[in-house]
């Protein structure tokens, strides 16, 4: 496999996967740091766009500039982590030198999910959130992930000050998520903390 590094430019709705964390193997194998428990995405993909490190990931890095794209020719679990076999890197050496660098996907390139209940994090980002009464509790911001379940971390204000808002997305709490309409609706009190 002969290395490719096309210039490309990064899509519109990319979304940062993960990073590559190191070489693996003798043949070109890079592993995989994936920013996802559920790495479905990265596995579903034949193509991704890289972009050199940020600190502290950016010390010596010198493989590329820029976006560049590059076919997934290989990708699978192992042990704890992915590790993937692409065009970037076609001997140990080149996969050492692809260290720290960022992993991007298209959203539209996401597998398609089978239930309903089932979203994207990327997805909730931006969300409106308002209760079962209507009042509005805020934007999802971000989203933690605390084990067994996750959390949304709504922005909102409180006396003309930006406050954090957490909510379980748990369906005890969680009673619809509208992509569409932007909207979360929940089962949450504007004075709960």
């Amino acid at each position: 496999m002969s290395t490719t590094l096309t210039p490309a430019e990064l899509p519109a709705d990319a979304v940062e996967m993960g990073r590559i964390s190191d070489a693996w193997g003798i043949k070109g194998w890079v592993k995989v740091h994936a920013y996802s428990a559920g790495a479905d995405a990265l596995l579903s993909s034949s193509q991704w766009y890289l972009q050199p490190p940020v600190p502290p990931f950016d010390r010596g890095f010198t493989a590329f500039g820029g976006t560049v794209q590059v076919a997934v020719t290989d990708i699978k679990p192992h042990a704890d982590t992915l590790v993937a076999l692409c065009s970037a890197s076609p001997d140990r050496n080149a996969a050492e030198g692809l260290k720290g660098a960022r992993i991007f996907m298209s959203r539209s390139e996401f597998p398609q999910t089978t239930d309903p209940d089932e979203h994207y994090w990327v997805d909730l980002l931006g969300l409106k959130v308002v209760n079962r009464e209507g009042v509005n509790l805020g934007v999802v911001r971000d989203l933690m992930a605390t084990g067994p379940t996750s959390v949304l971390v709504i922005e909102c204000s409180r006396d003309d000050k930006p406050v954090e808002r957490l909510i379980p997305f748990v369906k005890a709490y969680v009673d619809r998520v509208d992509k569409a309409a932007g909207l979360i609706t929940v089962d949450w009190q504007e004075d709960y903390e």
